[in-house]
């Protein structure tokens, strides 16, 4: 059967080996933030529907779990705001009851405020909402979100699912540097991480190509500065490495992609048209090659292109 809506299991940096579930149609999303891996946002929206068709998801990810021995978490995120799927509550609630897989939500958690998505999102395992800055000028550089979005909204959303959520609540905050890593941003945004009381604190800065060129990265030095402010809760969120459990499917999927590129270079299009993977599988295993120096990015005539790397 052809994979439209799930994707891995793909090796993720906080969640193991994950089965990605994708909820809605690539790039329609609340936010257009500037570090975005998936480009910029073409539909910006806030509205709520059924995106996807609900059974064929449901039953994309049964058959997913039969394929597979090995999962960590059950995803769901993909290519917008999983939240915008109006039936996401039932989605989790229906895959709990045919394993018992963890199941993690990532959201950008514009919608965190509304009652029925509190409702919806309770019924999960992990819900780890980003939350770049405190400052108001700033997430509107960042994120560059829909009109109808506060920031006062998210972080009030923030702060009353926290209060009634019993699972886990990881807070990534992704830094950009010379926007939100000032000591000003930084106190700013632990007042407010302390208000939250989430269960981590995952810090995490520009990895993959961003949807705006000056998205840079801050240094791994800052980074940990930062985790020492923010205290305990905090990690730095590490590249994926690899044991036992990474041969069979995840070597084999590594190793096609690899074969792509050792050809010719090649863009992220032109990976997905070869090879038939989802854009995120295809994403989560270029970053592995990356970290591994098998392969490097150019740019050329403002697109980028992925190219096998010299003595690898």
């Amino acid at each position: 059967m052809k994979k439209q809506y799930t994707y891995g299991p793909v090796p993720s940096r906080r969640l193991g080996f994950s089965l990605g579930v994708d909820l809605i149609p690539f790039k329609t999303c609340s936010f257009d933030c500037i570090y975005c891996q998936c480009g910029k946002t073409t539909n910006k929206t806030c509205e709520r529907k059924e995106y996807h068709p609900t059974q064929k998801i449901l039953d994309e990810v049964a058959q997913a779990l039969k394929e597979n021995e090995h999962i960590d978490y059950i995803t769901f995120s993909g290519s917008g705001e999983p939240t915008l799927h109006s039936r996401i509550g039932y989605l989790i609630k229906a895959t709990k009851k045919i394993t018992d897989i963890p199941v993690a939500v990532l959201t950008n958690g514009s919608l965190l405020h509304r009652q029925d998505v509190q409702n919806e999102l309770s019924y999960a395992d992990v819900v780890a909402p980003t939350l770049c800055t405190a400052d108001k000028e700033t997430f509107s550089q960042i994120n560059r979100c829909h009109a109808n979005i506060t920031l006062d909204e998210i972080i009030h959303g923030l702060i009353s699912f926290r209060k009634r959520f019993k699972g886990q609540l990881w807070l990534e905050i992704v830094f950009v540097k010379n926007l939100n890593d000032s000591d000003e941003e930084l106190n700013k945004l632990k007042s407010i991480i302390d208000q939250i009381n989430p269960d981590k604190v995952h810090i995490n800065t520009v990895v993959r190509p961003p949807s705006e060129k000056s998205a840079q990265p801050i240094s791994s030095g800052k980074m940990q500065e930062i985790k020492n402010m923010l205290g305990k809760k905090a990690e730095i969120v590490a590249h994926f490495t690899k044991d036992a459990l990474s041969v069979g499917h995840i070597a084999e999927t590594e190793q096609q992609i690899l074969n792509i590129i050792e050809r010719r270079p090649v863009t992220l299009e032109d990976i997905q048209h070869i090879s038939g993977l989802h854009r995120h599988e295809i994403i989560k295993y270029l970053d592995t090659l990356k970290v591994n120096k098998k392969i490097q990015m150019t740019e050329h005539d403002g697109h980028q292109y992925y190219e096998h790397r010299e003595g690898a």
